[in-house]
């Protein structure tokens, strides 16, 4: 039923909530997981003078960090991948640059995805206006189906 599962990561603890959903769909249906992280960062620095429209500085100092970000983020989903794949399972890893929500989207669009696997931070009020939802995002734009949790804030 599901050749590709992507599960969508942050490196945080929330995030990784849906990890033994997603490992015994896998397991079910013998599907390959698709561990995906997407870094976000600046990829460039506007100069702003009033009156007159911003300009924007490329910036070696910010491409380095990009660069740090992307490996940070292909160590740990390796990581997370190796536990994965002792029990079994096939597991790739990705990363990319961009907007969470739009780049997820694309990802699962572009690679044959059959379904997302996501957890929600539960934001609400003020936190979800000011940071959005990237797993509303996920639901209402990939036309996928979606395997969703909202985490335990209290894990051990």
């Amino acid at each position: 039923m599901f050749n590709r599962i992507l599960v969508c990561l942050d490196s945080s603890v929330l995030a990784e909530q849906i990890l033994p959903y997603a490992s015994e769909l896998a397991l079910r249906s013998a599907s390959e997981m698709v561990l995906l992280e997407v870094v976000s960062a600046a990829s460039s620095v506007g100069v702003a003078i009033p009156g007159v429209e911003p300009v924007p500085i490329a910036s070696d100092i910010l491409s380095d960090r990009l660069e740090r970000d992307k490996q940070e983020a292909m160590a740990y989903l390796e990581g997370v991948a190796q536990t994965m794949r002792d029990r079994g399972l096939s597991v790739e890893c990705v990363t990319l640059q961009g907007l969470p929500g739009d780049a997820i989207v694309a990802y699962a669009q572009e690679n044959d995805v059959d379904i997302i696997a996501i957890a929600t931070h539960g934001r609400s009020g003020l936190g979800r206006l000011v940071f959005g939802s990237v797993a509303e995002h996920v639901l209402k734009e990939s036309g996928l189906p979606i395997l969703l949790i909202k985490p335990r804030e209290n894990v051990e």
